[in-house]
């Protein structure tokens, strides 16, 4: 009798530690490797602004003169870009930009804050939601000649090529096709903006500051 309980005692020592093989396959079924990130999500991931950019020195009169992007807006009517001017007017913790340009043949004045941020160079766009923050930097500037910069929206990049006059050196704007295409903004989503026709004034403004 003693013999027969102690193997019931040992079978149920053993039942103990046993459970199902589905169970024990489920608990150790490794995870899945993940997706290797494309060169274009490195870009976006490394994205940072130039080094030793002083925002301070970005102050006065630009002209927008291309954009690549994949803007819904610019993709449908891309050939429809009007001359397009900013103005940034900058204190100690804010840009304010104001864009003039056309719209149904009036010149308007559109203006923003950009915040300053801790980073050199790295400004912040607040928008309604903070799915709408935009965060925008200088990549390359001269400063006199040129600006080079990158609006990053969630994962949504647009670059912009500035200039202090209608016009830049052909090597700029091939360094920024060349830059654009790291992020995947190939010349079939760069768009042009017209060097003439540029408001002198506005006619209207809205405020968004």
């Amino acid at each position: 009798m003693i013999r027969f309980w102690l193997y019931l005692f040992f079978v149920l020592a053993c039942l103990s530690f046993w459970e199902p093989v589905e169970t024990r396959r489920a608990r150790y079924k490794p995870e899945p490797p993940k997706p290797k990130k494309t060169e274009t999500q490195k870009a976006i991931d490394t994205l940072a602004p130039g080094q030793n950019i002083n925002i301070d020195q970005m102050s006065g009169k630009w002209h927008l003169l291309t954009v690549a992007s994949r803007c819904k807006n610019l993709l449908e009517s891309g050939f429809k870009t009007e001359s397009t001017s900013l103005t940034w007017n900058i204190t100690a913790d804010t840009v304010t930009v104001g864009t003039v340009r056309k719209l149904n043949f009036v010149c308007w004045e559109i203006k923003q804050n950009y915040m300053k941020t801790k980073t050199p160079g790295q400004l912040f766009l607040k928008g309604k939601r903070p799915s709408d923050n935009v965060d925008i930097m200088v990549l390359e500037t001269d400063y006199s000649t040129y600006a080079m910069l990158v609006f990053k929206r969630a994962e949504k990049i647009t670059m912009k090529l500035y200039g202090r006059s209608g016009e830049v050196p052909d090597n700029i704007v091939d360094k920024f096709e060349d830059r654009a295409k790291t992020f995947n903004l190939g010349l079939d989503v760069v768009f042009q903006f017209p060097d003439y026709g540029f408001c002198e004034s506005a006619e209207k403004v809205l405020d968004l500051t």
